[in-house]
């Protein structure tokens, strides 16, 4: 699951960095995301190694999340938290750093918060890409929600590659040997 706001006004933002990283990776699977019926999202089911992967970003704002994520996981029969992959933005990374992380707390970020609060479990892996901290007067959402500019961007650009292979690692390796790769 890739979060992110729906709408052309949040696209290409620094809070939308987790959907688009799964729409690239159905790009490189050469699937299409599409309106998946009851499950608030835009779904594509792709080939990950021996894998079966189901690629998912919510049609719904990022603080309603975890409707989407637990409709999926009940849509696909997920009954272990541990199986599913959140790909997010991350405030408390620099801009553009790649980690992942196997539960835990979610440093306020709304969409994990709403994902926790419909999962009831925080065993779920995140694939966090770093945004960086606000300048010291501008407001978290503010922040968050706005478009960097031409060289972060660059920088997002590649992180998202990044992330997408943390993904792709994670499927064809396990969460363990992912980690060992992207975390160090």
């Amino acid at each position: 699951m890739g979060l992110g706001n729906p709408g052309g006004e949040f696209g290409r933002s620094r809070h939308n960095l987790g959907a688009e990283v799964v729409v690239l990776l159905a790009s490189r699977h050469e699937e299409r995301l599409r309106a998946e019926k009851g499950t608030h999202s835009a779904v594509a089911r792709a080939e990950i190694g021996e894998k079966v992967v189901v690629l998912a970003v919510p049609k719904i704002y990022m603080n309603d999340s975890g409707l989407a994520v637990r409709a999926l996981a009940r849509r696909f029969g997920i009954d272990e938290v541990s199986r599913i992959v959140v790909v997010h933005d991350e405030l408390d990374l620099p801009t553009g750093r790649v980690k992942i992380k196997a539960g835990g707390g979610t440093a306020g970020h709304n969409g994990l918060e709403s994902v926790h609060a419909h999962l009831h479990d925080d065993s779920y892996v995140r694939v966090r890409i770093g945004i960086g901290k606000p300048p010291e007067r501008q407001a978290g959402a503010d922040y968050v929600l706005r478009r960097p500019g031409q060289s972060e961007r660059e920088e997002l650009d590649v992180a998202e590659e990044v992330a997408a292979d943390a993904v792709e690692a994670i499927a064809v390796s396990g969460v363990s040997t992912a980690m060992q790769l992207f975390n160090t």
